[in-house]
């Protein structure tokens, strides 16, 4: 049920119900802790959920139309779905670290590159304008590494206390 809490945190600072500063969200963080925690069948629920929530800050909030970028950020949360998953081969800080880690270099790199594919107009399609495309996005990535961080050690953390106190095991068979 905490991966649950934790997916409706990310989706409503998503949509910016709970505001928090700009790239700084939980999303990574409940992503891989859901797929820590819980069974394979569930996995889609979160990854429609964000979805949704993206089709209706694009379309809705800001007017934009919908492009290939969204359909790789998509893959995207189901990839740290299952990135989460194998942290359930044996938790420990290191492997969350280095899972968070990895949630945003991964999304740094993925989601700039398709700006700069998408985006016919921002950048030049030019080997320049893909590290220009890189360079902007530079402030961002700084705040997404720290929110990774901080949430993935909030979540695992909570959730390891949790099933402390209620004397189970901190692992779902799947």
């Amino acid at each position: 049920m905490l991966a649950y809490l934790f997916i409706v945190i990310a989706v409503a600072v998503h949509l910016r119900f709970l505001p928090l500063p700009f790239s700084f969200a939980p999303v990574a963080a409940a992503l891989l802790y859901f797929g820590a925690r819980m069974p394979r069948k569930q996995m889609w629920i979160p990854v429609v959920l964000l979805a949704a929530s993206d089709v209706y800050l694009t379309r809705v909030t800001y007017g934009y139309p919908l492009t290939a970028d969204h359909f790789v950020t998509w893959a995207w949360y189901a990839a740290m779905l299952v990135l989460g998953g194998s942290l359930i081969k044996g938790f420990s800080a290191v492997r969350i670290g280095a899972a968070s880690l990895t949630a945003s270099v991964s999304f740094f790199l993925i989601s700039n590159f398709c700006v700069w594919m998408v985006w016919r107009d921002m950048y030049p399609k030019t080997f320049n304008g893909l590290m220009t495309c890189y360079v902007a996005g530079l402030p961002f990535f700084r705040s997404t590494v720290a929110s990774d961080l901080l949430f993935s050690t909030a979540f695992f953390g909570i959730g390891y206390l949790v099933s402390r106190e209620r004397g189970t095991s901190a692992v779902i068979a799947r």
